[in-house]
């Protein structure tokens, strides 16, 4: 028992000898065993997280000096352009006249041809980049649409399909007409005919080959800007 009492004894004198020990103690019973007013430790990247970062942001400096995107168009003649932030289509619309609009849905380009390069590196290749067109236009709301399928490439537009599509009505298996390229040659001249008239023609092929390789350096900083932003939490 006396030797019970003198190490208690000891304690407190040591104790009351360091107060840091007495506040700590008083912490403890107030608290429990946990420490609070702590600062927590920050969270250490692992090598290979820091090498994905420093790699992500090289690209995008990199990206950004060197090939840096503009501010996209908004207006192509007589065509309102509608960025689609983060998607792979641009949308267009127009009007014709009192009563016709125009919508048509662009790609990002998703296909290309080789070509033989020309002039003194006659051994090479090009590459012709190939976007999507979906060219609607209508005559008033529950009206037919007249569709056309094009494919555009740098220099020009080609129709592919022509759909008269009743909207709301169509048959299960509705028939769709032949193959573009069946119609005789002067049927198809009436068509792009028409379509210049109203602003789809080789011109519009040119703009959206522009825009689209601008998008796609957009599209491309977007998404190595998230990808570093996600690592780096």
């Amino acid at each position: 028992m006396a030797s019970s009492i003198t190490r208690t004894l000891q304690r407190v004198w040591t104790w009351n000898r360091n107060p840091r020990a007495l506040t700590a103690l008083a912490a403890t019973a107030r608290f429990g065993a946990r420490t609070y007013g702590v600062e927590p430790e920050p969270l250490t990247k692992s090598p290979f997280d820091s090498n994905i970062i420093r790699i992500l942001r090289n690209e995008v400096d990199y990206q950004q000096e060197y090939a840096p995107p503009h501010q996209p168009e908004t207006k192509f003649n007589s065509f309102t352009v509608e960025e689609r932030r983060g998607e792979q289509v641009v949308t267009l619309k127009g009007k014709f006249g009192e009563c016709e609009d125009l919508r048509i849905e662009a790609t990002m380009f998703d296909g290309c041809e080789h070509v033989p390069a020309c002039g003194d590196d006659s051994s090479g290749v090009n590459v012709r980049l190939h976007l999507s067109l979906i060219v609607d236009i209508s005559k008033g709301e529950g009206e037919n649409e007249l569709e056309f399928v094009c494919s555009a490439w740098p220099e020009g537009l080609n129709v592919e399909k022509v759909y008269l599509l009743r909207r709301g009505r169509m048959a299960a298996r509705p028939y769709i007409g032949p193959d573009f390229r069946d119609l005789s040659a002067k049927v198809q001249d009436k068509f792009y005919e028409y379509l210049d008239s109203r602003g789809v023609n080789d011109e519009l092929a040119v703009f959206l080959h522009e825009y689209m390789m601008n998008k796609d350096r957009i599209e491309l900083l977007r998404w190595m800007d998230s990808l570093k932003s996600f690592v780096e939490r």
